[in-house]
């Protein structure tokens, strides 16, 4: 009671108390646990316990341990073995999906592959040979590969091979490339100059980086990314101060090879090379607690351009899916939301480790590329602390007085406060062969957690 009157906090809808004179109200941002579904409340609280925090702090421990570093980059058919025998096979983003129902980016980029690997002369007969099942195509995250928006790996495709050797056998994670902006195969093109690009980068590109790494000393991935994020990265949609790094880390060993002066100008006009070096690091941290009994750690978050997908560690490899949305941002001159694909990539690896848009803090820049403010940034990396188990030590925001990026999203901590993790992402346009057409920000879909939490409840023999 004050005197002169009465305050009041209300917990319900502003309707309720309408009558009340606005300064003497106190509206609280409450919403019920769970999306409003009583099952799925029932199993959080049910697994809400000592040996869910328990299996969450060997799952997280086990993410932060993880040091990635680069040993090459090699042909994908090298080192990725389901591209490596003679059936002919392609990874794509996403959890599984059947061509049929691919969304039309993804079966751009799927034809655009299949050109390159000279398993088709025309799109048509590559279009042909994918939908009849001739060429198999299977998630790159089954693979323990990683690739960005359509996210296709073929054969001949230059790819990181980042390695983890700090536990008892060495563990590695794949990503191709990345092409650079503009019409590009990972945004659904497969024209001519699009095949020419990634037959260079197979030729060229992929082996002088390669000798370059391996002239070097090992590229610790891990520090990479924490310089990039003081320098104003936030290690998904904006990579240029991780590229110049790499740049510069590479550059003496590349200067005396064949084809130097062609790949540094390429990697001088990419701002956005060390992006899918960051997802494979990122996907080889995740892998690491893939398997923790009881834990509900989100150890993959993914898109296909119709489907989000998540991994949970206390259910191995298990999916659960859900239709994803469309991202909501900036778009190029000419192209308009009725333009675009639904969200698609693998590249959430990025903020299932906590950095992306977790780490949007660190790049109050990138808000005007996906149609933000700099108080957005800090007030995005501030509501991701509420859904994870731990700041990553690794990684320090320097405008959130130097704490951690909010590491290891926990299915139950989204149960609990309806916040819903925030990807930056680019976006496509909706046909194959047209490309990129804006970037922006999505949220992962409720259903996908609300279906994790029952999955996480029957493996526990959690009765709910």
């Amino acid at each position: 009671m004050i005197v002169g009157g009465v305050q009041v906090i209300n917990a319900g809808l502003p309707l309720i108390v309408e009558g009340v004179p606005a300064p003497d109200v106190t509206q609280l941002d409450w919403r019920p646990p769970a999306f409003s579904d009583l099952a799925a409340a029932r199993a959080m609280v049910a697994l809400d316990d000592e040996t869910t925090a328990a299996a969450n702090a060997a799952a997280i421990a086990a993410v932060h341990a993880v040091r990635p570093r680069v040993v090459g980059i090699r042909p994908a058919r090298a080192v990725i073995g389901a591209l490596a025998g003679p059936k002919r096979t392609m990874l794509h983003a996403g959890p599984p999906i059947e061509y049929s129902r691919m969304c039309g980016p993804m079966r751009g980029a799927l034809i655009g592959a299949a050109l390159l690997e000279g398993w088709a002369a025309t799109p048509a007969e590559a279009e042909g040979a994918i939908a009849a099942g001739e060429i198999a195509v299977e998630p790159c995250h089954h693979h323990g590969a990683v690739g960005p928006m359509a996210g296709v790996v073929s054969p001949s495709m230059p790819v990181w091979q980042v390695v983890d050797d700090t536990g008892p056998a060495p563990r590695h994670a794949f990503a191709t490339l990345n092409e650079g902006l503009g019409t590009v195969l990972r945004f659904g093109a497969y024209g001519p100059e699009v095949v020419d690009r990634l037959r260079w980068m197979s030729e060229v590109l992929g082996p002088v980086l390669d000798a370059a790494v391996r002239a070097s000393e090992p590229i610790d991935v891990t520090t990479l990314i924490a310089q990039a994020l003081a320098m104003g990265d936030e290690g998904h949609n904006r990579s240029v101060a991780a590229s110049a790094l790499l740049a510069r880390r590479l550059a003496p060993a590349i200067a005396p090879l064949d084809g130097a002066v062609e790949v540094l100008r390429f990697l001088a006009g990419n701002d956005h090379f060390a992006l899918n070096l960051s997802m494979a690091a990122a996907k080889l941290c995740m892998d690491a607690a893939a398997h923790v009994p009881g834990s509900s750690l989100v150890t993959v978050m993914s898109r296909n351009g119709v489907e989000f997908g998540i991994r949970v560690a206390g259910t191995g490899d298990r999916w659960y899916t859900a239709a994803v949305g469309p991202a909501v941002g900036l778009f190029f001159p000419g192209y308009g939301p009725d333009d675009a694909n639904p969200d698609m990539g693998d590249s959430a690896i990025t903020e299932t480790l906590g950095i992306g848009g977790f780490a949007m803090a660190a790049s109050p820049s990138i808000t005007s590329f996906v149609g933000g403010t700099p108080a957005d940034a800090l007030a995005a990396s501030r509501s991701m602390r509420r859904i994870t188990l731990a700041a990553h030590p690794a990684f320090p925001l320097p405008p959130l007085n130097f704490a951690g990026s909010p590491s290891g999203i926990d299915v139950l901590k989204v149960l609990d406060t309806g916040e819903l993790p925030l990807i930056n992402t680019g976006i496509a346009h909706r046909e194959a062969g047209v490309g990129q057409i804006g970037a922006g920000i999505v949220t992962a879909p409720p259903e996908v957690f609300l279906a994790a939490v029952h999955g996480l409840a029957a493996a526990r023999g959690v009765e709910t």
